[in-house]
């Protein structure tokens, strides 16, 4: 499903620049715990912020994870793709075991995990790891189902543990699982009467674990919106789903992609064959307890994907303050799969029971691969990313400076190229005024505007500011092919010393030695 990414573990991934954002937050956790661990939220960018990895997710399980093979020394990108490429089967795993505990059906159980693990919206969003990493949700889930059936508080510890492990692995998904999982188990309870009450008690010891951890983990994310703020309503509607979305798919799908292809936050199409299966389970069949409670936790899903559309979201989002932190409501869809996965599982089991077990197999196979057929978007379109680079091993064995790196975007082409000059950070640690991230600093904001009239007044006092010691001009960069040739002459005019000219991973750059145009 995801050719060739698997022969080309160590060097490949899609082109995107969330890609090299991925690349940047493991290494600098890594970096930070090995060097200065109370550094760990003050990334290398967007000097002179300070806490700028809590501008986005920090993947903090995943970052942890690729702490001791970046240090083992493998390539960042393989380990990148490990994590990535495994994420996706372990969703699929998860939510395998989950739908066998629930209906006894192995073959059931596969169908599940392919809807879990290769729907279309895997594909829409493969350039973002944290949203790949939704393992932990069936995880809870199945947790969530032992307590209620054992009563034990074993188990409603471990479905605090799992639900923390998915916040923080990305927190988009903590929050949706905690909404959506405490409704889905409030159902049952409430089905279950007086035999849910030790179960509920033991959901409660794992809430608070939970919810323990997310007021820590929270500290570095609150800060930093005190000084970014929060979602414009704007940004939000723009990332709501509408129903059109769930028949959306992604450009790259095989069979459909040509006809209904979607933006990438809004391609939400869950396949015609899953779709079939989960209305057998409620339309068809008996309900039972379960069948309601992920019935209603699918109708919450939707609900919370269409976001500022929808009739409950904008409430939660207007009310509840970490809601107003969330761009893409959209992202909610992926508990849309888990609950439509939950229900086609229990239909594909029923129906194994209708049909004579020497055509079980068969059966088995048909809808599977008419599954697969529907998700298919192999091959992926796959470039290389440099792991090394003259430029930026030459500037690692300098004297510690600010870097600032050209061209920079405007304000209407965020973010240009800054998502490649953090990945190549990692080569040199040296602190960028350039950044990343899911939102802007207004102090990088006003950086754009005063260097955009270089050499005015304004862009030198900009310089000076920043403390920028070390300037590198990407010459093939620029649209106007002799605009690096006049700024890098102007510095030279300024004083400024070149330091060379070098590949910087792709093309040739110009490294040069500010110092004496800042006065430093």
């Amino acid at each position: 499903m995801t050719w060739p990414s698997v022969v080309h573990l160590a060097t490949h991934s899609v082109d995107h620049q969330d890609i090299f954002f991925n690349l940047w937050r493991i290494e600098w956790v890594r970096h930070a715990l090995l060097t200065s661990p109370g550094d760990l939220f003050n990334g290398n960018q967007f000097y002179p912020e300070r806490g700028v990895l809590a501008y986005s997710d920090a993947m903090m399980v995943e970052s942890l994870i690729a702490l001791p093979l970046l240090s083992a020394g493998l390539p960042a990108m393989l380990v990148h793709n490990l994590l990535l490429l495994g994420a996706i089967a372990a969703s699929g795993i998860g939510m395998f075991v989950l739908a066998r505990y629930l209906w006894g059906s192995t073959p059931a159980a596969i169908v599940a995990g392919l809807i879990f693990a290769f729907a279309p919206y895997r594909f829409s969003h493969f350039m973002h790891m944290e949203l790949q990493w939704a393992m932990w949700m069936p995880w809870a889930f199945w947790a969530m189902q032992r307590t209620l059936d054992t009563g034990t508080l074993r188990y409603g510890l471990l479905t605090g543990l799992f639900m923390t492990l998915q916040l923080t692995s990305s927190i988009y998904y903590g929050v949706f699982l905690a909404v959506i999982l405490a409704t889905i188990a409030a159902v049952q309870a409430i089905a279950m009467r007086r035999r849910a009450l030790r179960g509920v008690v033991a959901l409660g010891a794992g809430a608070a674990v939970l919810a323990v951890t997310a007021w820590v983990y929270s500290g570095p994310y609150r800060q930093a919106s005190a000084l970014v703020g929060l979602r414009t309503t704007q940004e939000i509607r723009k990332y709501s789903a509408v129903p059109s979305s769930y028949f959306r798919v992604p450009e790259a799908n095989r069979l459909l992609g040509r006809w209904r292809a979607g933006s990438t936050e809004l391609n939400l199409y869950p396949g015609m064959v899953p779709l079939a299966l989960g209305l057998i389970a409620l339309v068809a069949m008996r309900p039972t307890r379960i069948t309601l409670a992920y019935a209603a936790g699918l109708a919450l899903a939707v609900d919370f994907s269409l976001g500022i559309n929808g009739v409950l979201y904008p409430h939660l989002q207007y009310h509840v303050g970490f809601f107003k932190g969330l761009r893409a409501p959209s992202r909610a869809s992926i508990l849309f799969l888990l609950c439509l996965a939950v229900l086609a599982a229990r239909a594909t089991a029923a129906i194994f029971t209708r049909i004579p077990a020497s055509k079980r197999t068969l059966c088995a196979t048909a809808i599977a691969a008419l599954i697969l057929v529907e998700y298919w978007s192999a091959p992926m379109r796959l470039i290389p990313y440099p792991r090394r680079a003259l430029l930026y091993e030459f500037l690692a064995r300098l004297p510690d400076g600010n870097v600032l790196e050209l061209p920079l975007p405007r304000l209407d082409s965020l973010p240009f190229h800054d998502a490649s000059y953090l990945y190549t950070s990692t080569f040199h640690w040296k602190t960028l005024v350039n950044g990343y991230s899911g939102y802007y600093p207004p102090s990088y904001i006003r950086r754009i505007v005063h260097l955009s009239t270089f050499p005015s007044p304004e862009a030198l006092e900009q310089l000076r500011d920043d403390n920028v010691r070390y300037v590198i001009v990407h010459e093939l960069r620029y649209r106007d092919q002799a605009e690096p040739g006049r700024l890098i002459d102007t510095l030279v005019r300024l004083g400024a010393t070149p330091l060379g000219r070098m590949n910087d991973g792709w093309d040739l750059a110009t490294l040069l030695d500010i110092r004496a145009v800042t006065g430093q």
